[in-house]
C-alpha cells in the first residue's frame, strides 16, 4: 500500500511539471507568435513589442517555475506524508 501512495505522489509531480510547462510552451509561443506578427506589421514599434514581449515570457516562465515548485513539494515536503502514514 505504501509503494502505491509514493507512485501516486510521483505521478501528481509529474503532471504538475508537465501541464504547467504545456502551458507555459503554449502561452510562449503564441506571444512570440503576436510579437512576430506586430513587428512584421510595424517595424518601427519593434522595440517596444520586444519589451513587452519579454515581460510577457518572463511572466509565462514564472508559471513553470511554480509547476516545478509544486512537483518539489509533492515528492520532498508533502504535506500529507503523516496522514499517509509514510
Amino acid at each position: 500500500m505504501e509503494s502505491i501512495n509514493i507512485g501516486l505522489i510521483c505521478i501528481a509531480a509529474a503532471h504538475a511539471v508537465g501541464f504547467a510547462g504545456l502551458g507555459a510552451g503554449i502561452g510562449m509561443g503564441s506571444g512570440l507568435e503576436g510579437a512576430c506578427n506586430g513587428v512584421a506589421r510595424n517595424p518601427e514599434a519593434k522595440g517596444d513589442i520586444t519589451t513587452t514581449m519579454i515581460l510577457g515570457m518572463a511572466l509565462c516562465e514564472s508559471i513553470a517555475i511554480y509547476g516545478l515548485v509544486i512537483g518539489f513539494i509533492l515528492l520532498f515536503a508533502n504535506p500529507f506524508k503523516a496522514a499517509l502514514g509514510l
